[in-house]
């Protein structure tokens, strides 16, 4: 079989897409006490512009203990008219937007949210310096709701699809991890009942918006870390979640925000760039330990590829390679070993035009060389710090009147 061309329009679920390179999402620090504002919607244009078929915000949250960082976007009423405003100008691009939705479990701030954080069993967090306590079934009933009642202000917003963020250790994830998750009722113990959580947030959105918009799930295959959820268990709770019905897609995914921050990216560790945003005692801590903390792990092409095809493999769900896209070549290969999409995301925030520019010329390079110092920018408005911006204004859209007071 022929594979697919990457720059063809593609059906995602319920939607339309022009191409089959999506920008993954990245945390953008650009809201404002909760809202949208100009500098995220420019962020948003800019890579619409640039070629991508679909862009994500990254990191918004469905429950208000949820928040990891100061300002980030929580689904609610108020939220609707900046986030509708976003759509709208993404859509005049040609492009298609989504809203990645999460809950921070043990990864959230407590004194951001005034309230500890949930975990599957009591965790030490390094970076809060704080417990995360063990969530009720009852909290984790209101969250499933929580991740419904997101998902149809997604919907009323104008967005064209959901990623349900199940990786990273943040709340569902830390419930698939066995070396997070030390429960022994039905959330706890085997894996069909650590999974019981994930399965419940995708089953809730599903039950929201029916087939409104399409729903992406972003699934954890490695923790990075001794006793985490790994491959061999990602392959049966991918397969679960294709059998559940309640998303269109998979994105796979590795690391964890909670243990092993890095594992993901792959490349430099920015020591100094991450202790020089860090609030003391954490900026201590990272000059002291950063280290033995983050570590470093060599940059290649593709680098999820080998893990992500035995997923490919388990699985007839249209999939999402994540991991080192960053030219044709690569692209093409994904293709060829069956994914129907990729998902870019450093070497957009260098240039979000490349898209485009590899449309127009297969033999296009990426300037972006996995300094991987846009990570610590994302506490300031993330951006490749090698390129020139302007000073951000943080003005947020509150009411659809216009510009909230």
């Amino acid at each position: 079989m022929t594979p697919p061309e990457v720059f063809a329009p593609a059906q995602l679920g319920p939607v339309r897409l022009r191409n089959r390179v999506l920008k993954a999402a990245t945390y953008e620090g650009l809201s404002h006490r909760g809202l949208v504002t100009r500098d995220l919607v420019d962020f948003h244009v800019r890579v619409a512009a640039g070629g991508a078929a679909m862009t994500t915000i990254g990191a918004s949250i469905v429950s208000d203990g949820g928040c990891t960082s100061p300002h980030q976007i929580v689904w609610r009423p108020k939220a609707v008219p900046g986030l509708s405003k976003l759509a709208e100008e993404v859509h005049a691009e040609g492009a298609a937007i989504a809203a990645q939705l999460v809950h921070g479990g043990p990864v959230a701030s407590p004194k951001l949210n005034k309230r500890p954080a949930l975990a599957p069993s009591r965790h030490f967090h390094a970076t809060s310096l704080s417990w995360a306590r063990e969530a009720t079934v009852e909290e984790l009933a209101a969250v499933v709701r929580d991740f419904g009642e997101a998902a149809k202000l997604v919907v009323e917003a104008g967005f064209d699809a959901i990623e349900v963020h199940l990786g990273h250790n943040y709340l569902a994830s830390s419930f698939l991890s066995p070396k997070v998750n030390h429960r022994t009722d039905a959330y706890g113990g085997s894996l069909e009942n650590r999974a019981r959580l994930a399965r419940e947030i995708c089953r809730s959105v599903r039950d929201a918006v029916g087939n409104q918009v399409a729903i992406i799930a972003k699934l954890n295959m490695d923790d990075g870390v001794p006793g985490g959820f790994w491959i061999d268990e990602a392959i049966p709770v991918a397969q679960w979640l294709e059998a559940d019905g309640g998303i269109d897609a998979l994105e796979m995914t590795a690391g964890s925000s909670l243990l092993n921050p890095m594992y993901l990216f792959k490349g430099d560790v920015p020591m100094q760039e991450f202790a020089a945003v860090m609030p003391q005692p954490v900026k201590l801590g990272v000059q002291l330990f950063g280290k033995t903390k983050l570590k470093t792990y060599p940059y290649r092409d593709g680098y999820l590829l080998e893990d992500a095809r035995q997923i490919r493999a388990a699985v007839d769900l249209p999939m999402v390679l994540l991991g080192g896209i960053t030219d044709r070549p690569m692209m093409d290969r994904a293709m060829a070993e069956g994914f129907e999409f990729v998902a870019m995301a450093r070497a957009l925030l260098r240039e979000p035009d490349l898209p485009n520019r590899i449309m127009k010329d297969p033999a296009t390079p990426s300037l972006c060389i996995h300094c991987n110092k846009c990570m610590p920018t994302n506490f300031v408005g993330t951006r490749c710090v090698l390129v020139e911006r302007s000073a951000p204004r943080s003005v947020e859209w509150g009411t659809p009147a216009g510009y909230a007071s």
